[in-house]
């Protein structure tokens, strides 16, 4: 596969039968962007959206932690089609608009799915940190999805998100990220906030979580997915030995973490024909 400008070096990348299609634009922002990385001879192939991190405030759709391994395991070795997707960040907008962003792109990318050998009805979105929770936002809160074109996906993979309650965290000692991210409108808190908005008609989640975090994120993803849960959605806790970059790099690499992710992706339907 030829690199292309602005990729990850050539190391990072699967060897064969991937084909990439570099800053689709799905709106008019420099950084509205996403690329797709479709297998040898698409058929209907289920899509995974992939949504980076990087604190709200940075971070890349190209960076190899987020595309390398799971291109590898996914697009090359399953079929899949990925969707890497870019967005706005913080302070250029809030992070409710970088939901919006992210809707945007998964709706523009539901609506190509088909001239990609791709099957629309066959989503499921993944994120990683700030990607984690913007894509838990979308789950939880099905509305902000569909007032931006976007229509149901199968299910939802959460890569360890410590802001799952994000009003109950502005409210405790907590890094100065946060407050950089977050603002001091509690208002805006609630309206970002994945528990405080969810409402009915989730999709199935799976919430990853590291062990080694200090801030005991696995405890606020069993909170998360209790609520969830009550609300009649399923949801399940996958808690791993690995540090929060661990979490993201070591996904799509050979062990029982990437076959516990995959087995949860095949429940929701989306595996290839």
């Amino acid at each position: 596969m030829a690199q292309q400008a602005g990729a990850p070096p050539p190391a990072a990348w699967p060897a064969v039968e991937v084909r990439r299609m570099a800053d689709l634009p799905y709106g008019p922002g420099e950084r509205q962007r996403m690329d797709v990385y479709l297998p040898a001879n698409p058929r209907g192939a289920p899509v995974l959206v992939m949504v980076h991190g990087g604190a709200w405030m940075f971070g890349d759709k190209t960076a190899a932690a987020v595309v390398a391994p799971k291109i590898a395991h996914w697009v090359r070795d399953q079929g899949f089609i990925l969707v890497s997707v870019g967005y706005r960040l913080v302070p250029q907008v809030d992070v409710l608009q970088q939901a919006q962003d992210v809707a945007l792109a998964v709706a523009t990318a539901q609506a190509s799915a088909r001239s990609w050998g791709g099957d629309p009805d066959r989503f499921v979105l993944m994120g990683h940190s700030a990607g984690a929770h913007l894509v838990a936002l979308l789950s939880a809160s099905p509305e902000i999805a569909r007032q931006q074109g976007a229509r149901r996906w199968l299910g939802a993979v959460m890569l360890d998100s410590a802001a799952l309650d994000t009003a109950a965290l502005m409210q405790r000692p907590h890094l100065r990220l946060y407050d950089r991210a977050f603002g001091s409108d509690p208002a805006l808190w609630r309206a970002v906030s994945p528990t405080d908005t969810l409402a009915p008609g989730a999709p199935p989640m799976l919430l990853v979580c590291s062990t080694l975090r200090r801030d005991d994120a696995c405890a606020q993803a069993r909170a998360f997915a209790a609520r969830v849960r009550s609300a009649g959605t399923r949801a399940e806790v996958q808690p791993e030995d690995l540090t929060h970059a661990g979490i993201n790099a070591e996904l799509g690499l050979p062990g029982a973490y990437t076959a516990a992710v995959d087995a949860f992706i095949r429940s929701t339907g989306a595996r290839p024909h």
